[in-house]
């Protein structure tokens, strides 16, 4: 991958932005392997959780407008959706760890502005050091945000913040991120913060996680007439499952359950 690392410790894969000396501004190559980066996730079996974070003082500065200014032809392919998808190059980046099956933590340091926070809301949890500092920066270069913010800002916060913050581009602080449902929580370190959610969500199966991401993901949007049915349909396959018998048999026996890989 091209400025981005991967690395797999125990059973979590740590991606982290790495163009620290551009405070982790994103080229298109950093956008392709983003979502790479994240269907590689998807498919190992062996993880409980992804962290997102950037290398040096930034989560991520944003899109590289210098690198990217001089491939006009690329950007435009970018635009256009992926065969079996309405989603873009530009837009998996960030929407594409919904679908990987594990909590995907992002952790914020310093600035965390346009196509980085677009990256960040992307991720099932946010937590961000009291320092950091948030913006949607696309209106500063006469533009919307367009890394798929739409569908995942909507899930947060307000429609009159949402259209202020991308109409103004106005830079906002880490407890603002916090008021405005943006980010999950503010610490001195943020990632204890992710390592002791990873630590709480280890405790339980891997498919129920699993099943639980699944869950929300499918019905969020939709009333009851479409969310039960998918309700249903996930709670017969964890019933069928080795990690449900595993869990109930321990939990009747008050004993820590040991968990097999896993199989949702």
């Amino acid at each position: 991958m091209t400025n981005i690392d991967y690395e797999v410790i125990g059973d979590v894969a740590h991606v982290r932005l790495n163009r620290p000396e551009k405070h982790n501004g994103l080229t298109l190559d950093m956008i392709d392997d983003l979502a790479k980066a994240a269907d590689r996730s998807a498919k190992d079996r062996s993880l409980r959780a992804v962290v997102l974070s950037g290398n040096g003082e930034s989560f991520c500065s944003g899109l590289d407008f210098a690198s990217t200014g001089t491939q006009r032809a690329r950007v435009m392919r970018n635009l256009i959706p992926k065969r079996h998808t309405v989603a873009n190059n530009f837009q998996a980046a960030g929407w594409a760890w919904r679908s990987v099956p594990v909590p995907v933590i992002a952790v914020v340091t310093g600035h965390c502005f346009g196509g980085g926070m677009q990256v960040a809301l992307g991720a099932d949890f946010r937590f961000a050091a009291p320092k950091s500092d948030f913006s949607i920066m696309e209106a500063r270069w006469g533009l919307i945000p367009d890394m798929s913010l739409s569908a995942s800002i909507a899930e947060l916060t307000t429609i009159d913040i949402a259209k202020r913050l991308t109409m103004t581009g106005e830079i906002f602080s880490a407890a603002q991120a916090l008021e405005y449902g943006l980010i999950s929580g503010v610490a001195d370190d943020p990632y204890a913060a992710a390592d002791e959610l990873i630590a709480a969500v280890r405790e339980r199966s891997p498919d129920a996680v699993a099943a639980s991401k699944a869950l929300f993901e499918q019905t969020w949007y939709n009333g009851s007439r479409l969310s039960f049915p998918v309700e249903q349909a996930l709670q017969i396959r964890l019933l069928r499952g080795r990690n449900h018998a595993i869990a109930r048999k321990a939990g009747l026996a008050k004993s820590k359950p040991e968990f097999t890989e896993r199989q949702f």
